[in-house]
Order: C-alpha cells, then structure tokens, then sequence
C-alpha cells in the first residue's frame, strides 16, 4: 500500500454513487483510469491488506492522489472511462493503438467517375465504399475491379494530359474515356454496374451481363459479346473467391486470446456475407492484468473511437464472455446512436467464423511468444560471441542506398530484446556529397544520428555497420568525437559482405581495434546480426526507392519560378507532355495561353539548362 497516499481520510469521503477514478502518481501523471457502479465499494477493494493480484498491488504502490468524477449511471461511467483513457494513455490500462483511419474504394463524382484509393476525411465528391480492414484488401479490390469493369483508376492530372491511350488501354483494364474509346453511355453502364457490384448484388450485375452478351449475340455483334463473356468470367472468379458460405448480413467477428502477457484479437470484417478481410490488433497490456479487463478495454476502445471513421455493424461476435459486456452495449448503442448486439453464443456458420477467429488469435500469440523466446535465446548467444560484459538492450544498424550516387539515403534500425523496434527506425536524406562517395554518406547519418548526444540519450549497446573497413573506421571516427566527453560509447561491429554476397560468410570486424572474426553459419548470434543487417537493408533501400520516385514524378517545370500549377498545366496540355515542352521552341512556347515572350524565354533556357 501507498505509504504517501492518505487511503482512510479518502475513503471517508468518497460516494458510493457510479462514476470514473483517476489515479495519479508523484510526478502528477495518471497511471490509471477506471470506473465503477459503486465508486466507494471499488476503491476500498484497492485498499485491502491482502492484495491478490501482483498488478495491483503495484499500482497501488505508486498512488499519491485520486481524482472521482461522478456520473449519472454506469453507462455514462464507461463513456468517461474511455475519453480518460484516450486522453491521458494510462500505463497501468491496457490500451490499444489503432489511432489509424480505414481505408475505402472512392467511386468519384467525375463525367468519367474513377476508382480511387481513399483514406482520411471524406472531402472529395463520389460514394465511398468500405471501410476495409487495411490498405492491402483496399488495393486487392481495385486489382479485382479493374479486370471486371475497364474503369479508370488515374489521377485527374493524368487523366487530363493525355493525348492517346496508356497502356491500361493496351491491356484491356481501362476503356480509355480520356481519348473517347468508349461512348459516355457505355461508360456510365460500366460504371453503374462496379457500382452494385461493391453494393454486393454480384448476382443482379451477373445477370445483367449475361443480358448485354446474349443481346450482342443476336444482333451478330461478336467481339462485344466476347468482352461481356470475359466480364462474367471474371466476375464469377471473383464471388467465388469472396463468399465465405451462404450467410448473408454485415457483422465484426472478433477472436480473443491472451496468453504469458501478450493479448491478440483477431477480427474478421463481413459485409453483405463477404469477407472485407481480416486485421489482428495486438494490445499494451500490463503485467498480470485479468483477462476480463482486457477485454472490457480492447471492446471499449476499439468501438467508442470514433477517429478511426470506422462503420459499425449491427451484429459483433465475441469468442469469450465478460462481466461488463451488457453494459459495454448499452454504452456503444447509446454512444453510437444505433442498435448493435454483441454475441457470445451462435450457431451453425457464425459458430464457424467465431472458431476461425479464436484460430488465428491463438496462433498469433504463439507465434510472437515464439519469438520474443528466440529472440531472447540469440541475444544470449550474441552476448556470448563478442563477450560483452553487460547486458545487450539496444542494437542499432546503419546502411546506405542509392542509385548511380542518385537519391541517396541512409537508415538507422533498432533492435530490442524484443526484436525490432520499428517505432524508432530513422531515415537520413543524405546531401551535399559527391554522388556515390558511401564514406561522406556514412559519415552525415552518423553524425546526424550522434549529433548533441549525453548520458540521458538512447545510446545503442552495439552499433552496427553494413559494410567494410573504410565505412567502419569513419564511424568510429564519429563516435569518438561525440562520445569523448562521456564515459559510456557503443560498440562497433562492421558487417563485411562474404564471397558472392552469400549469406553465412559475412566477416564481422570490432571498430576499436580492426580486429576481424566470423561465426559459424548456423549460429544463432549470427543469425541475429544477418537480421538487423537485412532490416537495415531494406529500410534504406525502400527509402532511396521512394526518394527516388518522388524526384522523378516531380515535373522539371516545377522548379521554375513563377510557373505555378495552372501554368503548368496549361503547358502540359497544349504541348503533349513534359517531353514536348523541353523540345519547344520559344516561339512555339509563347503559343501557350499565359505564357509570354519573356515566360517562353525563361523556361526554355531553364530547361535546357542555360
């Protein structure tokens, strides 16, 4: 029990009435939230001798102050729990981070409508399909829908510019409306039609195509009943794949399991009798939480967050029973405005989805025990391999990307005992160095990176370099300036390549005194080095990659001053494209409407560098 909190003077004074307590520690942070139907019945239970639970009596160690509020009914309580826990982020709650909004198909409000990727606030004129569980089922969807229905999926801009059909076009998954290859009639039937069909009336759209295709049959119009042919080819591939039995309806299915710390709800999202598809939330929970708290919480947050711009069905089913559930639905019904029923106990099909939910949680929890486990085990060994006398807990690993010298990016990668820790992973734009000089580029992500660094920063146990001697040696110059006045440095570790780059031959050089070892293939010390590198790798090389197309989609007129994107366009449209635009004459560009004599002069000479 609290030796600075006042427990007996509190508990005189406390109501018994429902209502939200939130509990502060002695820096006046609060470390937990929570609500009760009989505020001075609950938190008296804090308060007894004989504590049963390790978490709470932890909790209860750390109380300076207590904070009530009183609500009007339990109802409300648990309305003010959650906005409590949103706010503050308790340590001591479990809390749950889906603070990303979903993701949905645009059908746009266009002449010739496109379908489009959307995520965010719904500013844009269309109807909007969804949500869906992420951005991949989003994209796997547009891919489906486009060798259905030959709508276009470009941009305005690109849309707008052309002068001859793209190579969509060419591969028969877009009409090509831009160059009038489709009749506005034909078009706005097509898309009528992807329309239903992301209604789910995948029935009434096959019908409709068998229709059009036995029409075309008739009036001898071959080649366009072959194309309708096709469509219900793939339309029936498509349902095909989608259906997951003959249940119709819309309905959250959600798989809980908690297990050695670590909780996982699986949730299966069904609309219309289809699956949208499938996300696995992964809760923080604190050590020796009950399972009923976990999830009252994850219920809570996960249905009263309403930044996430999720659509709510009006059915949930739930693997396991707890004590708060029929409150919890009163208060997603009140907060909500509409009628949900959460569901333990079913039946026949939702029977099978609940079991097929429960499956995937149970293995996803083992499989990250599994890898916490080995995780573990291979810092272990790593420990032993290069023995260090103290505990690894931080592990950071550098390396470069480009290409030719172009773009160049550096990534800075970390690793807990945990395995990665991706939410502290660094990207360095490098510039201002010779294209392709890897030792200057080295040399500014690792002075960036250690650049104001003192006793209380995240110092890395072992720093880790993805390659030779000279990129090693720079970084060890590095850290011995930054680290001259400090009595603690990390550990350099170069990872040389091997012969032919295989894996399992790399040569590990210490950056103290060059001194170079390796370990045996099958090592599992070695194999966590190999991991870092390679996460390392491809952290920069997806970096240099999006750098890079990000430099190449930026138009060249961009860059010229007083070409704004109204000229631009102007340009772009009258000329053909950017290509036309460098080859233009100054008389030829002075043709362009608002481009004068002297704007023509002026790009011209830009472009061409003069």
């Amino acid at each position: 029990m609290s030796d600075q909190f006042d427990s007996k003077s509190f508990l005189k004074s406390v109501s018994s009435s429902p209502g939200v307590y939130r509990m502060y520690d002695n820096e006046g942070k609060v470390i937990y939230v929570g609500k009760a139907k009989d505020l001075k019945k609950r938190l008296t239970s804090y308060f007894r001798q004989n504590l049963p639970n390790i978490k709470t009596k932890t909790l209860v160690s750390h109380i300076v102050n207590i904070d009530v509020t009183l609500t009007h009914s339990e109802t409300d309580a648990l309305l003010l729990e959650n906005d409590y826990i949103k706010q503050y982020m308790p340590r001591y709650n479990v809390l749950l981070r889906d603070d990303k909004s979903y993701p949905y198909i645009l059908l746009s409000d266009h002449q010739h409508p496109r379908l489009a990727y959307h995520r965010g606030p719904k500013r844009h004129k269309g109807t909007y399909y969804g949500p869906y569980p992420n951005g991949g089922a989003v994209r796997e969807s547009l891919h489906l829908l486009q060798k259905i229905f030959p709508i276009r999926q470009c941009d305005d801009v690109y849309y707008k510019s052309r002068s001859r059909p793209c190579l969509q076009y060419q591969i028969g998954r877009c009409s090509a409306p831009c160059v009038g290859k489709i009749s506005d009639e034909e078009y706005s039937a097509q898309v009528k039609l992807a329309n239903l069909f992301l209604k789910g009336r995948d029935q009434w759209v096959m019908a409709e195509l068998v229709s059009k295709m036995e029409l075309s049959a008739q009036s001898l119009a071959y080649e366009q009943a072959a194309k309708f042919r096709d469509q219900i080819a793939a339309l029936r591939r498509v349902t095909e794949q989608q259906e997951v039995s003959h249940a119709s309806g819309n309905m959250d299915v959600i798989g809980a399991y908690y297990a050695s710390g670590v909780a996982c709800f699986h949730l299966l999202f069904i609309r219309d009798g289809k699956i949208f598809g499938s996300r696995s939330y992964y809760p923080i929970v604190p050590a020796k939480t009950e399972l009923d708290e976990v999830l009252s919480s994850f219920m809570l947050q996960f249905y009263l967050n309403a930044d996430v711009q999720r659509t709510i069905p009006k059915e949930i089913l739930l693997s396991h029973d707890f004590a708060d559930l029929a409150t919890l639905e009163v208060a997603i019904q009140q907060a909500l405005e509409k009628k949900v029923e959460i569901k333990t106990k079913v039946r026949a099909d939702r029977a099978k989805f609940l079991k097929l939910a429960l499956t995937n949680a149970t293995n996803a929890v083992n499989t990250r025990l599994s890898h916490k486990n080995t995780v573990e085990q291979r810092f272990l060994l790593l420990e032993e391999a290069i023995e260090i006398s103290s505990a690894i807990t931080r592990m950071e690993c550098f390396d470069i990307s480009h290409t030719m010298g172009e773009s160049t990016v550096a990534s800075c990668v970390v690793f807990n005992r945990e395995g990665p820790h991706k939410a502290e992973y660094r990207r360095y734009n490098i510039n201002g160095i010779t294209p392709g000089d890897d030792y200057a580029a080295m040399k500014q992500a690792i002075t960036r990176r250690f650049d104001h660094i003192d006793k209380t920063g995240k110092i890395p146990d072992i720093l880790f370099i993805d390659g030779g001697i000279g990129q090693l040696r720079i970084a060890q110059e590095i850290v011995d300036e930054k680290f001259a006045q400090l009595d603690i440095a990390p550990l350099l570790i170069g990872v040389a390549k091997g012969e032919g780059r295989k894996p399992g031959l790399e040569t590990l050089i210490y950056g103290e005194n060059e001194h170079a070892f390796t370990l045996p293939s099958d090592s599992g010390a070695l194999h966590l080095i190999q991991h870092i590198r390679d996460e390392s790798h491809r952290f920069a090389i997806t970096g240099h990659r999006n750098k890079r197309q990000k430099t190449r989609n930026t138009s060249s007129l961009e860059s010229i001053e007083g070409i704004g994107p109204k000229r631009r366009k102007a340009l772009l449209q009258y000329l053909g494209g950017i290509q036309e635009v460098k080859g233009a004459s100054v008389s030829e560009l002075a043709k362009v409407p608002g481009i004068s004599v002297e704007m023509a002069q002026t790009i011209h000479d830009s472009l061409r560098g003069s």
